[in-house]
């Protein structure tokens, strides 16, 4: 009997060895053809992590909390039809902007945890190419992971190229503080007001800016010209960011993803607009008709608004 409590002692000290020492350290590289500050936004923003952090169209991923914050966490859950949900945990603990991130990966299913890693991001560039080179330290717990993440890990990143290569952000520093920029923004009365280039207006049909939400108005250009659109809004955090969904007209095919964020900086109040388009195909023709800086006119008009007020 000593002798099987030996042998049986044995046996789970080599299985505990066996699973402790279940580590890996794998390191995925990327090139893209998207500018530093596109890279960084589609890494970062919930709005963007969302369309490409699912590995496959096998797989359904539910974004249950999200904030990108130093100190602030992810969870979502992957689903896949036949099999049990796999919950993952992303801890935020160091965000530089542009240049690198830092966030701890906690990977369960059935309430056991699968592994726990530590991943690094760092991010160069300039205004036309980016690179992302991500380092990922594993430890398996309930089984070896190590293939599974670098099959999953390849993927995403191959989705977070495409993403990025056909992402538009802008940005503008408002001189005004958060909570009137963001009034002006998620007020019913005001945004139709501003909305859209100079010399453009707004024809509201529809308008409901909370979570669940919807906008549906006309965009008349200054020749007259009616372009129908459709805000559905799927994320509204006060003061915070906003997610939607753009459509050609009423319930019409979807044109883009999109978000937008507000962030303090000394009084004033840094907004960043992203859209990922539908298509490559569309993104080149909303670049080549003038969308980045038609955009950013209609964010100058939204500053000008606020001053005026």
């Amino acid at each position: 009997m000593t002798q099987n409590f030996a042998t049986s002692t044995a046996t789970r000290a080599a299985a505990a060895d066996d699973r402790s020492g279940r580590f890996a350290t794998l390191t995925f590289e990327r090139d893209l053809a998207a500018p530093l500050s596109v890279l960084w936004e589609v890494w970062t923003a919930p709005a963007a992590r969302a369309i490409w952090s699912a590995p496959s169209s096998a797989v359904a991923v539910e974004f249950l909390e999200a904030d990108t914050r130093v100190g602030g966490r992810e969870v979502s859950l992957c689903r896949m039809e036949g099999r049990p949900d796999i919950r993952c945990e992303c801890g935020w603990l160091a965000l530089q902007p542009e240049v690198s991130s830092v966030n701890y990966e906690v990977i369960s299913s059935e309430g056991v945890t699968q592994s726990a890693a530590l991943v690094t991001a760092d991010f160069s560039g300039t205004d036309e190419r980016s690179r992302l080179v991500v380092t990922v330290q594993l430890s398996s717990l309930a089984e070896d992971m190590e293939a599974g993440y670098r099959q999953g890990f390849d993927a995403e990143l191959d989705n977070l190229a495409g993403v990025a290569e056909r992402t538009m952000v802008l940005q503008k520093v408002i001189r005004a503080p958060r909570s009137v920029v963001w009034g002006a923004w998620m007020n019913a009365e005001t945004l139709p007001q501003w909305w859209g280039p100079e010399g453009f207006s707004c024809r509201t049909q529809r308008i409901d800016l909370r979570t669940g939400g919807e906008w549906v108005f006309d965009m008349i250009a200054p020749d007259g010209t009616v372009f129908p659109n459709h805000h559905l809004y799927h994320e509204v955090r006060p003061e915070e960011r906003i997610g939607y969904t753009l459509l050609w007209g009423e319930n019409g095919p979807k044109h883009a993803d999109a978000w937008a964020s507000f962030e303090d900086q000394d009084g004033a109040t840094k907004v960043t607009l992203g859209m990922v388009f539908t298509t490559a195909a569309e993104f080149q023709q909303a670049k080549g008709f003038g969308a980045i800086e038609l955009g950013l006119q209609t964010l100058g008009k939204l500053e000008r608004f606020i001053i005026s007020s």
